[in-house]
């Protein structure tokens, strides 16, 4: 069993046992958090669905996040991973919203950030928000990355919800 398995498995259980739910927006990881969360067998119980904002006409269309409503803040930053769980949650009407957002590569992105950087997001009865620097350019291998670490920060952060 991979390790990004594992997590959502892990967090499949907890989810289930409490009766929560989750709602996903994801960037960089292209909807790979979601596809492991989908993977394990029930996840009807627990996960409402997913966006994958890659763009910000699609930011537009799934989130409804108005950056002009949000002065300072860009994506593939912690406050816009925040603001993308936050819609996830919302959109959804779920427990826990869970955001990924950053640059994958081969190259940063337009707005300085080197490739290998993500800020991962989780709200709902806790909020967190941390970035990960792979210092890697490999884009998927950072993809999977960005991945395992979103799911080990929201299996931490429900673990310590309880």
């Amino acid at each position: 069993m991979t390790r990004i398995a594992e997590l959502a498995g892990s967090i499949s259980t907890l989810l289930k046992e409490r009766g929560e739910t989750v709602g996903v927006s994801e960037s960089s990881s292209g909807g790979l958090v979601s596809a492991a969360l989908l993977a394990v067998p029930g996840a009807s119980a627990y996960f409402m669905g997913g966006m994958v904002i890659y763009t910000g006409a699609a930011r537009d269309a799934f989130a409804n996040i108005d950056l002009d409503d949000h002065p300072g803040v860009r994506s593939s930053s912690e406050p816009f991973a925040l603001l993308c769980a936050k819609a996830a949650r919302e959109r959804l009407d779920t427990t826990w919203g869970l955001a990924e957002t950053g640059a994958a590569g081969p190259t940063g992105n337009r707005y300085g950030d080197d490739a290998g950087h993500t800020c991962i997001a989780v709200t709902g009865p806790a909020e967190h928000a941390e970035t990960l620097e792979t210092g890697l350019s490999d884009r998927a291998e950072n993809m999977d990355l960005f991945t395992e670490k979103t799911l080990e920060v929201f299996e931490r952060i429900l673990k310590s919800a309880t």
